[in-house]
């Protein structure tokens, strides 16, 4: 399904820039948007919740059903 291919980006994306701010204490979305509080940083970030929560309902899906689906 498209939409768990683009949920798991975007978490992987956040994940990368919590893990940047985590070791170098750089968040790389807030300095390519010109700052946290920036609109675009903002829908970036929630996008990224978004695609988080998105994500939870991987968790609880039939692998094998998943897998029919995409055949």
């Amino acid at each position: 399904m498209i939409m768990d291919k683009i949920s798991l980006i975007l978490v992987i994306i956040g994940a990368l820039n919590w893990g940047s701010v985590g070791i170098f204490g750089f968040d790389v979305v807030s300095w390519l948007c010109g700052g946290p509080q920036s609109m675009v940083a903002r829908v970036i970030f929630t996008l990224v919740g978004l695609a988080g929560i998105w994500c939870i309902s991987l968790l609880f899906r039939e692998r094998e059903a998943y897998h029919e689906n995409e055949q």
